[in-house]
């Protein structure tokens, strides 16, 4: 059971209908997280608007999922890591062998992707103040400063869900359950 409300249409702030409506739109049910962030339309907003911008980043999709999970993992969200491997395996077209590897902690295979997700790691445990050796480690797959910062941003969009997600206790949905750890 959730600790906050998780909203519907029918009993959200006016100012978040419109975010709620498009989301159930986008997905064909409405995901718990936005239920809840509807609560502080500003927190909905802030969610929906740095996940456009973030979609715009020189990261791939693929890419980008990696940093979800790989927050996910280290916040314990489970709502993320069954929400980020579904997209991952049905948008990004990752293999469920990596992405379970990746709600794991372990390693892909793909190198440049294991640059990632031991890039966000280090990001997530020096709060950005990234050692050299681990800057040196993701430039050497070809990143440049840009994706870099680009890994700060995607890991900023994770805090606010993970940490939402955390605070209210937020049940996955029934569409996202066969996507948690353990479950394919």
């Amino acid at each position: 059971m959730s600790r906050l409300t998780i909203r519907t249409v029918d009993n959200a702030p006016a100012a978040s209908l419109a975010l709620m409506q498009k989301s159930i739109a986008n997905n064909g049910f409405l995901p718990n997280l936005i239920g809840v962030l509807a609560n502080a339309p500003a927190a909905l907003e802030s969610y929906v608007t740095v996940g456009e911008i973030n979609s715009r980043t020189s990261l791939t999709l693929a890419e980008r999922e990696v940093v979800q999970l790989t927050a996910a993992r280290i916040h314990g969200c489970d709502f993320c890591l069954a929400g980020h491997a579904a997209v991952a395996m049905k948008k990004a077209g990752q293999p469920a062998e990596a992405v379970r590897a990746l709600q794991a902690g372990g390693a892909t295979g793909d190198a440049r992707l294991d640059a990632v997700a031991a890039f966000t790691q280090a990001v997530i445990a020096s709060r950005g103040a990234v050692g050299d050796d681990a800057y040196a480690a993701f430039l050497a797959h070809g990143y440049q400063e840009q994706q870099a910062l680009e890994v700060v941003l995607g890991v900023s969009l994770a805090t606010l869900c993970n940490f939402a997600n955390s605070l209210a206790g937020t049940p996955v949905n029934p569409q996202m359950t066969r996507f948690l750890p353990g479950a394919f």
